[in-house]
């Protein structure tokens, strides 16, 4: 299990594989994002995304799953997220495309008020299969403290 004392500022990880198929594309667009690029292929051929493009919040939905496969895997001991500081979509996501994630501890401080939780701070960013970032984000997490008798951050 991976506590807040076993997060080190300046590692990094990649991990992920997510596949983005049309079908999901346009099922996520009808139920949460129906603008009519998600949805149908002459008008998004008539937008600069050019042809059929994932929702900007599908893309955070595939991030997500990726992110939390890759907890399961690692068996953090998280406690949720107080919030994102930063979220830009850098190019599109489109059909076909295959994601994956690398991620990178910017900072980490025990909380002052919950000495059982640390909150830390990551850059992650979402690749598509040519190695271009499609997805940035700066976040915040909650871990456990493994000793929070202990004050080391």
């Amino acid at each position: 299990m991976l506590y807040f004392e076993d997060i080190m500022v300046g590692s990094s990880k990649t991990f992920g594989h997510y596949e983005v198929t049309r079908d999901e594309v346009m099922k996520f667009a009808e139920a949460y994002d129906p603008q009519p690029f998600h949805l149908d292929d002459e008008a998004a051929a008539q937008t600069h995304f050019g042809r059929l493009s994932a929702s900007g919040w599908h893309t955070c939905a595939m991030t997500m799953r990726m992110m939390v496969e890759d907890m399961k895997i690692h068996q953090q001991a998280g406690l949720g997220s107080p919030g994102v500081d930063h979220l830009r979509w850098v190019k599109p996501v489109y059909p076909g495309d295959t994601l994956s994630c690398r991620s990178e501890i910017l900072e980490k401080r025990r909380s002052k008020s919950r000495p059982e939780m640390g909150i830390f701070k990551s850059k992650s960013q979402t690749f598509n299969q040519d190695g271009e970032v499609v997805l940035e984000m700066v976040s915040n997490g909650l871990i456990r403290v493994r000793d929070h008798g202990d004050s080391e951050d």
